[in-house]
């Protein structure tokens, strides 16, 4: 069984939905990602949603753009996040870690090189969110290869032939939308429709559901929980606790880890239905 097979069939034996929370490498810096990793598993992370900072992050609101060009301004590049991989798989052996990186990278690095490299470093699955499910074949089979399981977005009004790709390519888990738009707390989930969102896609079969995009409170996830969903993914919400205790000079004070820790903490005890 994989990581995300093991933690799956764990939770649901307990009753529980998985909460998983996006964190940016290089945020400020390696250092501090590592210990805002650490403090967000001792919350009680189920897994991980790592990101690799971009110039360009399309589908990310503004409160992860700031993360990305906090990164970026530290000298963040795509070889110190791969680093910073191996050092959490070696703390985390169990636990899984998904990425997040757009698709640039890839079509740089190349996609044999791509996968490979951050397979070796602990990676259990890649996220390209500008690479839509019917542009999504050459990467699916490429992470297959590589033993990389390929994730691709549900969008929360997708046509029955995007969902019915993205359940066929996404491995791991289903990264779907409750709703429209980028990234970011500024607009929130759409949690009247979310049972419509996760039934919409369950029609195709395929790897279990997190939800993610405006998911930023306790009672966000528990109904996404209560919805069908077998987790949700949050982001905006968390980048905005680390952002709130960095110095002007993205320096963080010595409550970052606590408060890390208490933010999802509380967001992982709305999971407990």
């Amino acid at each position: 069984m994989s990581r995300y097979e093991k933690l799956f069939s764990t939770l649901a034996a307990r009753g529980e939905g998985a909460f998983v929370p996006f964190i940016m490498l290089s945020d400020p810096d390696p250092e501090t990602a590592l210990a805002i990793v650490r403090a967000a598993v001792a919350g009680g992370a189920d897994a991980l949603e790592l990101g690799v900072p971009f110039s360009d992050p399309v589908a990310d609101g503004p409160t992860i753009q700031a993360s990305h060009i906090r990164a970026l301004a530290g000298g963040a590049t795509v070889d110190s996040a791969i680093e910073q991989i191996r050092q959490i798989r070696s703390e985390f052996p169990d636990l899984p870690i998904g990425m997040l990186i757009y698709g640039n990278v890839p079509f740089t690095r190349g996609l044999e090189t791509f996968y490979s490299e951050f397979h070796e470093a602990g990676a259990d699955s890649i996220l390209l969110p500008d690479v839509p499910v019917r542009e999504g074949a050459p990467f699916a089979a490429a992470a297959d290869k590589a033993g990389i399981d390929p994730i691709f977005i549900a969008p929360a009004q997708a046509s029955e032939k995007t969902l019915e790709g993205v359940a066929k390519y996404s491995k791991g888990y289903i990264y779907a939308i409750s709703r429209d738009g980028v990234t970011g707390t500024e607009k929130e989930s759409e949690t009247r429709g979310l049972a419509d969102v996760v039934d919409n896609v369950k029609r195709f079969g395929g790897a279990p559901i997190l939800l993610g995009f405006g998911i930023s409170t306790p009672q966000h996830v528990a109904d996404a929980i209560a919805a069908g969903a077998a987790g949700t993914i949050t982001g905006s919400a968390l980048a905005k606790v680390v952002d709130a205790h960095l110095d002007d000079d993205n320096r963080p004070n010595d409550t970052l880890a606590a408060a890390v820790t208490d933010f999802v903490s509380t967001m992982k005890a709305a999971t407990k239905q």
